[in-house]
This record gives structure tokens, C-alpha cells and sequence, in this order.
């Protein structure tokens, strides 16, 4: 199953992860509405696409990035537009990339530091698997070529479930 950034979000807001405020916007309209709602300093709009490497992927129609910060509603709009409906190609969509269908337009978090953690199906196990980085983010396919000992992977029972010692 692939969920969108936006999805994840709604999933960690449900079990009382806190997040920054955002919501999925469908056209430059919506995301301009929402970026009013939310009112911070500083937006970023953020491509949804099942991908990574959006934030340095290229649009079909030349434009760069799929990740942006904006300080006015009416550059989220801008941005929206230039967005939606436009094939992203990024490393991991290969060139046909991925047409965006929706954006995020979030408030704008300062970062202090990044860290990865994804749960996947392993298709050799069939089973769950954690892979984290205190290395992480964006670049963790850059920190798994050159410093592979910093992920971990962690095997998840499918039907025991995640073991408290796995979590130490």
C-alpha cells in the first residue's frame, strides 16, 4: 500500500503524533484558500506524488522542485498552479515520472534535524520491515551507498507484531 505525505500525516494526527497544520489541496484556488486558514509566516507546497525525491525532481513542463516554501497565500497559488495537473520527474519515478494530482500546503517547520523511518513489506519474508536512519531524510539514499551500517532494519513478525525489545 503507498500512501501520499498528506495521508501520513492524517495517520500520525490520529494517534496524537503532533505535525505542522496543512491540508491536500486539489487546485491553485484551494491551496491559495488554505494557506489563508493556516496564516503562518512561511508555507511550503509539496507535490503528492508516490515517490521520493520530489523537493529536486523537474516538471515536464520545466519547472524545478516539487517541494517549495512561499510567504504569501498568493504564491501558494502561484506554485499550486504550476504544480498541478504536471508530470514530476524525480530519480525514483524513472522518466515517465508521476502526474500531481494534489498538493500539500503546510506551515513551514524548522528543521533541526532529519531522520528516516519507513515501514515496507519485504517481499523475500512477507513480512513488515522498520528501516530508520538517525541519518536520514531526504538524502537517505545517499547515506545507504555510503555509510550502510547507519539503517537499521528491523523484521517485524506478522503475527507477533513489533516486540518491545525491538524497539530498544
Amino acid at each position: 500500500m503507498n500512501i501520499h505525505e498528506y495521508q501520513a500525516k492524517e495517520l500520525l494526527q490520529k494517534f496524537g503524533v503532533a505535525t505542522t497544520r496543512g491540508k491536500v489541496a486539489s487546485s491553485p484556488e484551494e491551496a491559495e484558500q488554505i494557506a489563508r486558514e493556516i496564516a503562518p509566516a512561511e508555507i511550503v507546497v509539496k507535490a503528492q506524488i508516490h515517490a521520493g525525491g520530489r523537493g529536486k525532481g523537474t516538471f515536464a513542463n520545466g519547472f524545478k522542485g516539487g517541494v517549495h516554501l512561499c510567504k504569501t497565500p498568493e504564491e501558494a497559488r502561484e506554485i499550486a498552479g504550476k504544480m498541478l495537473g504536471q508530470t514530476l520527474v524525480t530519480h525514483q519515478t524513472g522518466a515517465a515520472g508521476r502526474v500531481v494530482n494534489k498538493v500539500l500546503v503546510a506551515q513551514s517547520a524548522q528543521i533541526a534535524r532529519e531522520v528516516y523511518f519507513a515501514i515496507l513489506l519485504d517481499r523475500a519474508t512477507a513480512a513488515p520491515l522498520i528501516v530508520a536512519s538517525t541519518e536520514g531524510g531526504v538524502e537517505i539514499e545517499a547515506v545507504a551507498a555510503k555509510s550502510p551500517e547507519k539503517i537499521i532494519r528491523e523484521s517485524i513478525h506478522p503475527l507477533a507484531g513489533l516486540q518491545p525489545f525491538q524497539t530498544r
